[in-house]
């Protein structure tokens, strides 16, 4: 199983179902990083310096290079790949890796044994998608079955994430359907979502409200039967904290997962993010 950074699945998750990952590149000023060489414990201080900066950080896919090399291995071992990316929507990532599994098949090393997968979401949605193809693949399923997993988790998973600010969308172009509420950005907290580009879903007038819609969107979620659950942040443990405890309640249940979206998200929506969504439980157990 292979997917790429912007998933953001905690790293026991990552061992636990041996994910490979191809990691993205970000950049403030001078000099561009590997995602996948900022430690989390160091996202504080990439934060600091975004708030600080004023500069537009630019971000960029993984090269063809990195795609092969991370299957490579794989191939080698004579493995079917399944490799799950971020939205087509707003990176270039999904096309990159076809042109890489392209490469490989034009060079006879396997790449006909890669299938490639646009998540249309990212971050805990496509962390959804990866630990639900990832399980299905360590039951023995077939790599028909694991791409049918993936996609039934696509259709079932709901996400949606509150943010500051648009501006940062706006500084990075990945604004999308959300452009239209530019003119009032200050006054608001945008609540999004991400249906293959950035969506906007309603606007709030305090971050009180945001989290109060968070909760009610978790209900609602239960409800639906949606009641595998996942929390994300940037910067802004305390309220994923309170978050997690009044989803607890609802759904009687721990989270999937929680872990803070990185840098390269981060860059195009800014500290401030807090986001909750879930699957059916049903998909993850097969």
């Amino acid at each position: 199983m292979v997917t790429d950074t912007t998933a953001y699945l905690p790293q026991a998750l990552v061992a636990e179902l041996e994910i490979e990952r191809v990691s993205l590149y970000v950049s403030i000023g001078a000099g561009e990083q590997r995602e996948l060489d900022i430690a989390a414990e160091d996202y504080s201080s990439f934060y600091e310096r975004l708030r600080q900066s004023g500069a537009v950080a630019t971000t960029s896919q993984p090269s063809l290079g990195d795609f092969i090399d991370a299957w490579g291995p794989l191939l080698d071992a004579g493995l079917e790949i399944v490799s799950i990316h971020i939205s087509a929507g707003i990176s270039g990532t999904y096309d990159s890796a076809l042109a890489a599994r392209e490469r490989l098949i034009a060079e006879r090393r396997g790449g006909e044994r890669v299938h490639v997968c646009d998540s249309r979401s990212a971050c805990g949605g496509q962390g959804f998608l990866v630990v639900a193809a990832a399980r299905a693949a360590a039951r023995g399923a077939g790599v028909e079955a694991v791409l049918e997993t993936q996609s039934r988790a696509r259709e079932s998973l709901r996400m949606w994430f509150a943010i500051d600010t648009l501006e940062f969308l706006r500084r990075g172009g990945r604004i999308g359907s959300a452009q239209a509420w530019l003119g009032s950005a200050l006054q608001i907290k945008p609540i999004l979502t991400l249906e293959e580009e950035i969506t906007p879903v309603e606007r709030v007038r305090t971050r009180r409200r945001a989290f109060e819609r968070m909760v009610e969107f978790a209900s609602e979620l239960r409800e639906q039967g949606n009641e595998a659950w996942v929390v994300q942040h940037i910067q802004d443990r305390e309220t994923a904290e309170r978050l997690i405890e009044a989803c607890g309640s609802i759904f009687g249940s721990d989270p999937l997962f929680v872990s803070e979206v990185g840098p390269v998200i981060g860059s195009h929506v800014g500290p401030g993010l807090l986001g909750v969504g879930g699957i059916d439980p049903a998909i993850l157990e097969g």
